[in-house]
């Protein structure tokens, strides 16, 4: 017999597997590669929309394949954001597309924060209409969606997406290097 720690009527402690699950990649440029080479040592089915679709050589060494915006969406366990904002990725996540995704699925925004409607996803995420969000970056930084805090189903962090010795020091030495060459006239 399997025993779980119950309280209030909710399990303690648990999360989903990634494992052997689909992971949705909007955005694949170098940020959104990198992530679908790492979903592979996890054994996850790997989808992705981009602008333009990649080669098929690349797309067959990342083990990714492509799919419309809102076919990834409905497909996906795990929606991962690596676009830059523009004009036409701002809310391009949506009540619409959050309409479209899984009750069992997961959204996560580490690119800008305003590709997301965090007013639709407060929605969502209280309604149960994915099961849950791990932000990273925000709509009207640093400032949140009134409702956001507090969510048992979403996981917040204060944009340090980046935060690790080895990037921050490579950060640093690519800025000197730029004043260096700007200074000397490159």
């Amino acid at each position: 017999a399997l025993v779980l720690a119950v309280a209030g009527g909710r399990l303690l402690f648990l999360g989903t597997e990634v494992s052997g699950k689909t992971l949705g990649i909007v955005g694949m440029g170098r940020i959104g590669k990198a992530v679908a080479k790492r979903a592979c040592g996890f054994g996850m089915k790997v989808f992705y929309n981009n602008p333009s679709r990649l080669e098929p050589a690349e797309e067959g060494h990342l083990v990714a394949t492509y799919l419309e915006l809102g076919k990834l969406l409905a497909e996906a366990d795990f929606v991962s954001l690596h676009v830059p904002l523009t004009d036409s990725t701002r809310h391009l996540i949506g009540r619409n597309e959050f309409s479209l995704m899984k009750k069992t699925s997961f959204l996560i925004n580490t690119s800008r924060g305003p590709v997301v409607d965090e007013r639709g996803l407060v929605e969502a995420l209280r309604r149960g209409d994915i099961a849950g969000a791990g932000l990273d970056v925000y709509e009207n930084e640093p400032r949140l969606e009134p409702g956001l805090v507090g969510l048992e189903n979403v996981v917040l962090l204060p944009h340090v997406g980046s935060g690790t010795v080895e990037t921050r020091t490579r950060m640093a030495e690519l800025a000197a290097e730029s004043l260096l060459t700007a200074l000397s006239g490159e």
